[in-house]
């Protein structure tokens, strides 16, 4: 942990009780901040309130209250998730209060080295697989931390100088982290999210562009150079560019040819042999061996890896296999976009589960992958109806069900031996369930209860 004296002394005001939030807080006083907690909940959890108060942390909690903004704050720490439009947020915007995240707190104390990770999907895929392959080789230790689900601070705080982080970061995360200097930076994908949040595409991309914006010649950007649009994003940094692609070969970067993965004209190994399905984690695979091989991984160490790692949970997770038909859990796919990529990795019948947040968009999108790969739908949620209308113009066969839970059991009727029971929403799961990963864990319990296996 570097040691610094900016917030000495300084009136700090953290915003939101995620784990983000509950580890800056506390760190924040380690810096010697005089620090307030806020909450717009109040927690079920008394402990969390007793802990940050022990810790003589003023806790408020119930109400963003706009009285804070007249309290001479000096910095505000924002849980990402938090829109800017947020009263409180709008009124320290107005008056010029510096508004940072998290992962900027975590990068100002950071002393080692910095690989960092965004797009619109794959994040989670490309930060686990740069992490597990730089490990493989290292003398120090190589940990990941952001939006992973682990706080950037906190795993900042035990490294040294020698050590590697490996981050994923938000949009959101970015649009706080003004400083932020990772040495490798990878963009994996842009398409058009949380336009909810960012107003515009453009906004969007300038939070992404967040990660590179303070990278000079000497760093790199790992951008995927498979759409016109994001080699012209890549012209916006001052990185030296390192090309991934699928698509086009270039002897600047990690490519395929001939089903075989090659870096800088240098064969890596065959895309056969990645254990993870699909042509998204074939492009994630590509990422984290452009970021490995600059950091000096082994060929040796990249195949150990790619061979043997079988996916994050929630992002197109092998369940297991029963009387012949295989379960995946891909409840992350929140978006069109994530489908439609899953659907491709089947050359099997897929009996698809989705459905969720109606954030008023229709899916004709996925018409086309419906009508190649989906044998059968079970749609769920505000917007099954949208859902089913889609599959009905794919000449799919579209039955209802309450959620992603009953829709497992309905799915089995519907399959024979060889087919793919697979929940990939397309869809935010706030509807029904608190979030993505509570609805592809009680996708996994209904998959158990049904076949009395334990997931594999």
């Amino acid at each position: 942990m570097k040691k610094i004296d900016e917030y000495q002394g300084k009136k700090v005001l953290v915003m939101g009780f995620g784990i983000s939030g509950i580890n800056a807080a506390h760190l924040l006083v380690k810096l010697g901040a005089n620090v307030t907690a806020n909450d717009k909940a109040t927690p079920k959890n008394n402990d969390i309130v007793d802990d940050l108060e022990a810790d003589g942390i003023k806790v408020i909690t119930g109400d963003n209250p706009i009285s804070l903004a007249n309290e001479g704050f000096d910095v505000v720490v924002k849980n990402p998730g938090i829109p800017y439009d947020n009263p409180l947020v709008a009124a320290f915007v107005k008056q010029g209060t510096p508004i940072i995240t998290e992962a900027e707190l975590g990068w100002q104390i950071f002393d080692g080295h910095l690989v960092s990770v965004t797009g619109s999907n794959g994040k989670t895929t490309t930060t686990t697989l740069t992490q597990l392959m730089i490990a493989e080789n290292a003398k120090h230790q190589v940990k990941y931390a952001g939006n992973i689900g682990i706080s950037f601070s906190k795993i900042a705080e035990d490294l040294g100088p020698d050590d590697t982080l490996v981050t994923e970061l938000s949009s959101f995360q970015l649009l706080g982290a003004p400083t932020i200097h990772p040495h490798i930076a990878i963009i994996t994908n842009i398409f058009s999210n949380h336009l909810d949040y960012h107003k515009t595409r453009e906004n969007y991309i300038n939070a992404k562009l967040n990660i590179t914006r303070n990278q000079t010649k000497d760093d790199f950007l790992v951008i995927n150079w498979d759409r016109d649009e994001w080699q012209k994003i890549a012209q916006r940094s001052q990185a030296t560019i390192v090309p991934f692609s699928r698509l086009n070969k270039s002897h600047e970067g990690a490519y395929v040819e001939d089903g075989m993965i090659y870096w800088r004209g240098q064969e890596v190994m065959p895309t056969k042999d990645i254990r993870l399905i699909g042509p998204q984690n074939v492009e994630n695979a590509l990422a984290a061996i452009a970021a490995a091989k600059l950091s000096g991984v082994t060929n040796d160490a990249i195949k150990k890896v790619l061979t043997t790692f079988s996916g994050v949970r929630h992002r197109l997770q092998y369940v297991m296999e029963y009387q012949e038909r295989l379960f995946y859990n891909d409840s992350k796919s929140t978006d069109i976009e994530a489908t439609e990529v899953a659907l491709q990795g089947f050359d099997r019948p897929v009996i698809l589960l989705a459905g969720g947040l109606d954030r008023g968009y229709t899916f004709e999108r996925l018409v086309p992958y419906f009508k190649k790969h989906v044998k059968a739908m079970i749609v769920f949620g505000e917007c099954k109806d949208k859902m089913k209308d889609a599959g009905n113009q794919a000449g799919v066969p579209v039955i209802e069900s309450e959620d992603a839970i009953t829709a497992v059991p309905e799915a089995w009727k519907l399959s024979e031996p060889g087919d793919v029971i697979l929940l990939s929403p397309a869809n935010a799961s706030w509807d029904q369930f608190p979030s993505f990963e509570v609805r592809g864990d009680k996708f996994i319990e209904a998959v158990e209860e049904l076949t009395g296996k334990k997931e594999q």
